[in-house]
């Protein structure tokens, strides 16, 4: 059996990683400014959530481009950082407003692993650059990602619009596809404040007979 260098179990099969990786390995070890996230979490969503596992698919834009703050999972923030949260803050003002949670736990591993997919269209991202990773060839690794979940019903939730272009082929009868603005503070007021992203997803995965999401986090 041959190793898996990532880690990410059945998503090894993807052509991605014999294709496309090696150049984006070149690249990144070239470049001349840190990366994000560090390379051991850069398929942090992929190791934490194996393709059965997948019930709802959150596709963001990139990482976050400051020192400390990108942990490999989309809008998703490890819990020691002490700066400004921008879109998740977004994301928790949303929460609240739509199911009336509060959450305090930025990292959002349990969101992991309780199915969620939290994936970015751009896995990596030079400090203090953002989007210039954008055409690097992930785009790859997304299409192949989303034609690999194309074979039952899941919940999309696309927030951008390079998430909502990524996704353009996920069949909206099929599947629950939430397309809203992006949550960061340029654009949160353009439609995904008041979209109700977390209710609607509960109640899909209800009529499919799945348990509801634990959006709040442990207790």
């Amino acid at each position: 059996m041959t190793q898996d260098p990532y880690e990410i179990g059945a998503w090894r099969n993807l052509p991605f990683f014999a294709e496309t990786m090696p150049d984006i390995e070149v690249a990144i070890r070239a470049s001349s400014v840190a990366i994000y996230p560090h390379r051991s979490k850069i398929f942090a969503a992929l190791q934490r959530c194996q393709p059965e596992n997948v019930k709802i698919v959150l596709l963001g834009q990139d990482p976050y481009h400051t020192p400390g703050k990108a942990d490999g999972l989309a809008f998703s923030i490890p819990d020691t950082f002490q700066g400004r949260l921008d879109s998740l803050g977004n994301i928790f003002k949303e929460l609240e407003a739509d199911l009336h949670l509060r959450r305090a736990k930025t990292s959002l591993d349990d969101w992991a692993d309780q199915g969620i997919l939290l994936l970015n269209t751009a896995l990596t991202v030079p400090e203090g650059q953002p989007k210039a990773h954008a055409r690097l060839g992930w785009e790859h690794l997304v299409s192949q990602v989303l034609d690999r979940l194309a074979d039952r019903p899941r919940a999309y939730m696309l927030w951008g619009g390079p998430a909502q272009k990524a996704a353009a082929r996920v069949d909206p009868v099929a599947n629950l596809k939430i397309e809203t603005a992006h949550p960061s503070p340029l654009s949160a007021h353009r439609g995904f404040f008041g979209s109700r992203p977390f209710s609607k997803v509960n109640q899909w995965l209800k009529e499919q007979g799945h348990p509801e999401i634990n959006w709040a986090g442990p207790s």
